[in-house]
């Protein structure tokens, strides 16, 4: 099993580096503790520390999805710095939208997608391309 994260692709500096942040990654075991150090550090930064624990949980979920439902499991994830607040997205190679369902009380997964409805100022997931998919959601901060 892959515990480590493993950044195919880091470019902090694609539009305009204090409004931007982007990695590409395999993500295994131990990627979410990562990625969230990553986002708080910019949230942190961008004067949004206030959201930077409800984007950590929502960033997670999401890789918790490509993990589970992405067969090669590389992403992309996105922090876009925004008049207001701040769009977290995680692109991937599967076209498959995901899908919200209604989780038991004792079902141990079920729950991100109604997460992010209950958490966040909008989410929504799009496909990017005929085998492609991005999955965001906005805080506004």
């Amino acid at each position: 099993m892959n515990t480590e994260i493993h950044v195919l692709d880091h470019r902090p500096h694609l539009l305009e580096p204090s409004h931007y942040y982007r990695m590409r990654l395999t993500p295994g075991a131990h990627s979410a503790r990562h990625v969230r150090r990553i986002v708080r550090a910019y949230l942190t930064a961008w004067g949004m520390a206030p959201a930077a624990e409800v984007a950590e949980l929502g960033v997670t979920e999401l890789l918790a999805n490509v993990v589970k439902h992405v067969p090669d499991t590389v992403c992309t994830i996105m922090l876009r710095r925004r008049a207001g607040g701040v769009r977290v997205e995680v692109h991937d190679a599967d076209p498959a939208l995901p899908t919200r369902r209604e989780a038991g009380a004792l079902d141990e997964d079920g729950r991100g997608l109604e997460l992010l409805d209950l958490l966040t100022d909008a989410w929504d997931a799009e496909r990017t391309g005929p085998a492609s998919k991005v999955v965001w959601f906005d805080l506004n901060a």
